[in-house]
């Protein structure tokens, strides 16, 4: 078996070559296909008994895609818009292979068919402006650690920013001099420039002094570390916020809601932006998002939320007495059949 036609060989031209290098995904996005692979290697080990470094490319096939995706569900107990998500990978990849050599056409042309199951959306979590203050309060900002937590915490809120874009923050990408701004790298490594509230600012300087950072000296350092200096991860932040969280559901239950991520934070900040009448097209660009309708859900989560106000707010009505025609239609000379049949006609005209 010549190495050129091995599985091994042409997984790692895809990961370590085509995804960085032409597409220029960013390390997320390629970590992301990378988790793909691991856990179909995982699947050929465990299910097939089969060594993916001695693999040929002829191992895969539609069905072989297709009972991974099955193993995900029910082995790994993954989600659907994961078991989707990681369909979508296997097909990103199987049209690359198309490209790269027009022998993998057909494979290309049969992975691309298998379906994705229709999940159910998430519901959009964000806390009401009553519920961001009480989280806020929770920190104890006398303290070192609870200061840099009231300074994270802060920052995502403030910015709308991403868990990944609040973890690989440096120094360099905050300006302190008037007026504060903070640089984001999002999806796809796109920069975005978003100003900060005089509030956050001044938590974000309390914090440098308190731990004595030298600013000169720290420029290429992340801005949020923990005890052994290394920056943080997703965990990281989200034990942070959810140790908060559980204080703030004991001081003010009634206000918190049941589940909350740090994307709820990125979440608030757009509701509240919005119900502040800002410009969907400026909530647009502090968010980062690269098309419109993905900001105008916050619309649309703001208009059923009104709505539902209004339902809790109903009282109710009196009926309206039925008024009977003077005289019955007539049923005899035309059946209902052909009464529905004209009605459904009528519709389209």
């Amino acid at each position: 078996m010549q190495k050129f036609d091995s599985f091994a060989h042409y997984l790692n031209k895809y990961l370590s070559v085509y995804l960085p290098g032409e597409r220029g995904l960013s390390t997320n996005s390629i970590l992301s296909y990378r988790d793909t692979f691991t856990l179909l290697l995982e699947f050929l080990k465990k299910e097939k008994q089969l060594q993916p470094e001695r693999l040929q490319m002829s191992f895969l096939t539609r069905e072989m895609s297709v009972e991974f995706a099955s193993w995900l569900e029910t082995s790994r107990k993954s989600s659907v818009s994961s078991r989707n998500q990681r369909v979508g990978a296997l097909r990103a990849f199987c049209k690359w292979l198309a490209y790269e050599n027009p022998e993998f056409l057909k494979l290309s042309a049969e992975v691309s068919e298998i379906k994705l199951k229709k999940a159910a959306k998430p519901t959009m979590t964000y806390l009401s402006t009553d519920a961001m203050q009480c989280l806020l309060s929770q920190p104890d900002s006398s303290t070192k650690e609870g200061l840099r937590d009231l300074a994270l915490i802060t920052l995502i809120y403030d910015t709308g920013a991403r868990v990944s874009e609040i973890i690989s923050l440096k120094f360099e990408d905050i300006r302190l001099a008037n007026p504060p701004t903070v640089t984001l790298t999002g999806k796809g490594n796109k920069t975005r420039i978003v100003p900060l509230l005089p509030k956050t600012i001044e938590y974000i300087n309390s914090y440098i002094d308190r731990w004595r950072f030298n600013i000169s000296d720290v420029q290429r350092r992340n801005v949020f570390v923990n005890r052994l200096g290394n920056k943080y991860t997703r965990a990281g932040i989200k034990y942070i916020l959810d140790k908060y969280v559980s204080a703030a559901k004991q001081n003010a239950p009634q206000t918190m809601p049941d589940k909350i991520s740090p994307h709820s934070l990125r979440h608030s900040k757009a509701m509240h932006m919005l119900q502040a009448g800002v410009n969907i097209v400026y909530i647009r660009d502090i968010l980062g998002h690269s098309n419109l309708d993905t900001t105008e859900r916050y619309a649309r989560a703001d208009t059923k939320m009104k709505r539902e106000a209004l339902c809790k707010a109903e009282i109710p009505m009196p009926e309206q007495p039925i008024q009977m025609p003077e005289a019955p239609l007539d049923f005899l000379e035309h059946s209902i059949e052909d009464d529905m049949a004209a009605w459904l006609k009528s519709i389209s005209k």
